[in-house]
């Protein structure tokens, strides 16, 4: 069984910073692409960044230059460090890795809220 558990949201002030973790564990093999989404109220699930095995990233044009992503691969653990947030980052932040056990498959975490207000 594979679990992934995001930490780290939060209330924060517009222009202010937060890192999110997002834990792997059970029978893992490997792990391939994992990535960052988030949902805000009434809107669709949005694609924000992704990293794979070798570290190579790819940003969604709304966080570029804010968001960073990062993986260590001997903790199987995924990061988000979010700088100058806004409001309209406002959501809950999930993250998602394609998962080798016995077979190869995406798994989801459970998401954590994230609201920046003053």
């Amino acid at each position: 069984q594979v679990q992934l558990v995001e930490s780290g949201g939060g209330l924060v002030q517009p222009g202010g910073s937060l890192r999110l973790s997002c834990a792997a564990s059970g029978s893992i093999s490997s792990i391939n692409v994992m990535g960052w989404y988030r949902q805000a109220p009434g809107k669709e699930r949005e694609w924000l960044a992704s990293i794979d095995s070798g570290g190579g990233t790819n940003y969604a044009s709304s966080v570029t230059g804010r968001f960073t992503i990062s993986r260590d691969n001997a903790k199987n653990t995924l990061y988000l460090q979010m700088n100058s947030l806004k409001p309209e980052d406002t959501a809950v932040y999930y993250c998602n890795a394609w998962i080798t056990t016995t077979t190869r498959r995406g798994y989801w975490g459970q998401g954590t809220q994230v609201t920046v207000s003053s």
